[in-house]
């Protein structure tokens, strides 16, 4: 069994797709679950085409230079001449907030506004221009960007699980646009202290928040990127590794 992909929670619990001889099947992340699995060697995920997944022995993971999937508007600012059928649609530019105080903007979408922000794992957002297509929204968020900045990396997003939003410092910055719709999200982790950082799939589900999936172990959380689960051969029993553990657990 090889981990090839994940989802993350928008309208259905979030879910890693696991591969079984070519067969996908989707490990459900809903909290109270329980997972047996120890991560064993880890190469390139492959790539699935049309439910099937075609494996790839490549060492480079989670994905070779062939099954590496570029996505010519990660880095556009608005220089292109609209190569994809997208980009003539209506898009949506955004402020996302994650605690205590990341900020960020970005643009997506019109009609995948809310999916998005989940996606991301934001904790409070704000819809602040529709535009008409995807180069006029990367030419806008390449400008507020150079004063707020259009990413947050997924360690600092960690830090702040068991944290909440500096509201004072979110208004601040929002005083500065218009603001056509608010968005808010609850993830459920409830969680007093800083997630352990951690790559296993052993353990019960807290919850899931963006990519961040938190298990709990010995009474210690820990936050795991699924991205870095992607490409590892697993196996159906609990991790025998020494994790660290959280003060907390000594309680």
């Amino acid at each position: 069994m090889q981990i090839v992909g994940y989802r993350p929670r928008v309208d259905e619990p979030a879910r890693l797709l696991v591969s079984h001889d070519g067969d996908i099947q989707a490990e459900p992340l809903e909290p109270g679950v329980e997972l047996t699995y120890t991560l064993e060697d880890r190469h390139c995920a492959g790539t699935i085409d049309d439910g099937t997944h075609i494996s790839c022995d490549e060492p480079t993971a989670p994905y070779c230079s062939t099954h590496t999937d570029r996505w010519p508007c990660a880095r556009c600012q608005g220089e292109c001449d609209l190569p994809l059928a997208s980009c003539r649609e209506e898009h949506a530019i955004y402020l996302a907030a994650f605690a205590p105080a990341e900020f960020k903007v970005g643009v997506t979408r019109s009609w995948r506004l809310d999916t998005r922000l989940r996606e991301q794992g934001a904790d409070l957002a704000a819809h602040i221009r529709i535009v008409e297509n995807g180069r006029i929204a990367r030419q806008i968020e390449a400008d507020i960007a150079t004063s707020i900045g259009d990413s947050v990396r997924v360690d600092r997003k960690r830090r702040g699980l068991h944290r909440t939003v500096d509201t004072d410092a979110w208004e601040t910055l929002l005083d500065d646009f218009e603001v056509l719709d608010r968005f808010d999200f609850e993830y459920g982790l409830d969680l007093a202290d800083r997630p352990v950082p951690e790559t296993l799939l052993s353990g019960t589900v807290r919850g899931t928040k963006g990519r961040m999936l938190v298990v709990e172990r010995n009474k210690t959380a820990y936050g795991v990127d699924m991205r870095d689960l992607v490409g590892y051969e697993i196996s159906q029993r609990e991790t025998d590794r020494n994790l660290q553990a959280s003060l907390g657990s000594f309680d």
